[in-house]
């Protein structure tokens, strides 16, 4: 580590990698002197990184938080996890307004060196998903970290928010904390306006207005169950109560919580659902491998004798049979 200008960068690298560290301990880890140290903190803030220097025996250097973020320096580990955390958000659509996450995969890649880029260019092409990609209904950078920030800080805001009928209101609620689930952004709260437990879409959220009121969220409360259990209770055309006669657990890993309501019976597993399509009802009952008996509708059955009937088609149909 010679070179003046690999011993600055390194230096960048311990100071991001630790709150805090004395001249000594930098000037160890760099193989120089606490003069020397003092001269590359120099150098990293006329680069405009802003390092400060606490004097006394207890003192040291750190970054400060400046008004912009400094040259990161990753190891190929670091890297890595940064790249594969980008190709999860794209897939599972957790991306916000901006085009931020293609933004920040490609000004990495272009600065990483060649011996890490191809290993990663090979990932990023190569990575297969055995979930299907999800478009993600995304949100404002600024409304999302507002709310959350909220819901740490158990503070009140207002919100300019639009609901699916186009209907515009400004209200108040206290967010009991932000939610992600299959590809959008929500986030739970007491809405002052209704006085009630209330979820909202975070991508129809314009606005976000922190007031100075503070709030108490109940004791055990969970958003993710609340959320999950909202959507389950949507309001469907079609009421579905099946019994599934298998092993709560392995149905429960099966079928998607927000779509269906779990228990157990002494003759399996009794499932309420609510469906728009009898006929993608259907298809979930058929996919399962276990015996199932309808409670109704009545109109299910029809679904399922229709389903069969496609399946006894597709397989008595030979290739012969195919138009030219």
């Amino acid at each position: 580590m010679s070179h003046p200008l690999t011993r600055v960068l390194t230096l960048l690298e311990l100071l991001q990698s630790n709150a805090r560290l004395t001249g000594a301990e930098l000037a160890d880890r760099l193989d120089t002197d606490v003069r020397t140290v003092r001269r590359y903190t120099a150098h990293l803030r006329d680069l405009g990184i802003p390092v400060e220097a606490e004097r006394g025996r207890y003192g040291g250097y750190r970054l400060a938080r400046g008004y912009r973020m400094p040259p990161l320096v990753l190891t190929n580990d670091e890297a890595l996890a940064v790249v594969l955390g980008l190709l999860a958000a794209e897939r599972l659509g957790m991306g916000t307004a901006a085009p931020a996450s293609a933004g920040a995969l490609a000004k990495i890649e272009r600065v990483l060196p060649h011996a890490l880029r191809e290993p990663l260019a090979a990932m990023r092409e190569t990575l297969s998903f055995t979930a299907n990609a999800v478009i993600g209904q995304a949100p404002g950078t600024g409304v999302l970290l507002a709310l959350a920030q909220a819901s740490r800080a158990h503070t009140t805001v207002g919100i300019s928010h639009q609901s699916w009928r186009q209907e515009h209101t400004e209200r108040d609620i206290d967010p009991y904390g932000v939610v992600f689930h299959t590809g959008r952004w929500y986030v739970v709260g007491h809405d002052h306006l209704r006085d009630s437990l209330r979820t909202f879409r975070i991508d129809r959220i314009a606005s976000v207005t922190s007031r100075a009121d503070g709030f108490t969220a109940p004791d055990g409360f969970d958003p993710v169950a609340h959320l999950t259990s909202t959507l389950a209770q949507g309001p469907y055309r079609w009421q579905v109560e099946v019994t599934i006669h298998g092993p709560l657990d392995e149905i429960a890993r099966r079928l998607p919580r927000s779509a269906v309501t779990l228990t157990a019976q002494p003759t399996g597993v009794l499932m309420h659902a609510r469906a728009e399509r009898l006929d993608g009802m259907a298809h979930m009952l058929a996919s399962l491998e276990w015996p199932f008996t309808i409670h109704h509708p009545d109109e299910l059955r029809q679904a399922l004798k229709n389903l069969a009937a496609q399946l006894t088609a597709a397989a008595q149909r030979r290739p012969e049979e195919l138009p030219q």
